[in-house]
């Protein structure tokens, strides 16, 4: 699952921007239970940021801190040089969607994005022009006096993120802001949404439990867990170089082959495994005989059914299961230590003379630059 969007909207080198919001210690206990553990964040103005883990890992609870739907147990968040301690949500300069979109079923879509603009009690002709203004940019003005239930589910979304910008917030915070979206719809709608989002120029935080909606609309992401950050970065950097094992096996689809340091070279490691030897191009500064992980994505992997002249990064094994998936097939190659391989091949042709099926033998094999090796 690479990266796509995100990439080419923040490419490595690229310099981001002083921060603009500051998230310092902060910490939610309760009752003994850190629900967000001492974490610390800065992100830029106008970036799109992602919040990105499992159920309970504290992201939706970091967010709605940000909200001021909850207090914090110690720690600051501090927007735009404001310290926003002791603000109630309403006071807070940001708006928060939510998944439910939470749209008012007895207005229009034109009433229903003015209604906070009205709230603020400004002037009838000045609501009026900012309502336009949203329903161009979110293209909805031939829907303006339609009621929520005579919309889909994206239009939907877009009223709701028409009316969370229609007050012009420093902040936007999107809670799972797809998640009743269909799938097919769902990928449509997160690059409308990131279009949207960026031509407004908002800062936006967005908590999702999805990987492929995190780094197809985030700039950078954290990966959460127990409260933590495990790492902080593009989605590119968090695919490809991941800290840790939690995050390669997250995020998208990964082996794991656990080995000892044979070797460790300023210019390359040799790692031995139970299937095979990994030569990895690049030395870890690590003790010889240390346990490691070598992290090996599927779509990194080539199969042949002849054995590959480097002795290195090449095991031997059978098909035992395959998916077909369209664009790519996965398959499951059962390698002589029990340990199967997970290998995903681009369906470039339509018919191919010699098709891998089940029970086949097939030599795995990868280049020097295809593995990172895992510490912890």
């Amino acid at each position: 699952m690479p990266p796509t969007m995100a990439t080419e909207r923040y490419a490595e080198g690229d310099q981001v921007d002083a921060a603009y919001l500051h998230i310092d210690q902060l910490t939610k206990d309760f009752g003994g239970y850190k629900a967000v553990n001492n974490v610390s964040l800065e992100i830029a103005k106008g970036e799109i940021f992602a919040l990105l883990g499992s159920s309970g890992c504290g992201k939706s609870t970091l967010l709605r801190m940000l909200a001021g739907f909850e207090t914090p147990t110690s720690g600051r968040i501090v927007l735009a040089g404001q310290d926003l301690a002791g603000l109630p949500p309403y006071q807070r300069p940001m708006n928060m969607m939510f998944q439910s979109y939470a749209l008012f079923p007895h207005l229009t879509v034109w009433e229903n994005i003015a209604f906070g603009l009205k709230r603020d009690g400004l002037p009838k002709d000045q609501v009026a022009d900012r309502v336009e203004a949203m329903l161009k940019l979110v293209q909805l003005g031939k829907f303006a006096k339609r009621k929520p239930h005579q919309l889909s589910g994206g239009q939907q979304q877009r009223v709701a993120l028409a009316r969370s910008l229609a007050k012009q917030p420093q902040l936007l915070l999107l809670d799972e802001p797809l998640g009743a979206l269909d799938k097919k719809l769902r990928e449509q709608t997160q690059i409308e949404l990131v279009n949207i989002i960026e031509q407004v120029g908002v800062t936006c935080v967005m908590v999702t439990h999805d990987q492929e909606e995190a780094m197809t609309m985030a700039s950078r992401l954290a990966i959460m867990s127990e409260g933590r950050f495990l790492q902080v970065g593009a989605p590119h950097e968090v695919y490809e170089t991941p800290a840790t094992r939690f995050v390669a096996d997250f995020i998208g689809n990964v082996n794991l082959m656990d080995g000892t340091l044979d070797v460790d070279e300023t210019d390359h490691c040799i790692i031995g495994c139970a299937d095979c030897k990994h030569y990895v191009g690049h030395g870890i500064t690590g003790s010889t005989h240390m346990p490691v992980t070598v992290a090996l994505r599927p779509e990194k992997i080539h199969l042949s059914r002849n054995r590959p002249a480097d002795e290195y990064n090449t095991a031997h094994g059978r098909i035992k299961e395959l998916s077909y998936f369209g664009s790519f097939t996965v398959y499951h190659v059962e390698l002589s230590s029990g340990l199967r391989l997970k290998v995903s091949s681009a369906n470039v042709m339509r018919h191919r003379d010699d098709e891998y099926t089940w029970g086949d033998e097939v030599w795995a094999h990868w280049s020097r630059s295809a593995h990172v090796v895992l510490t912890s």
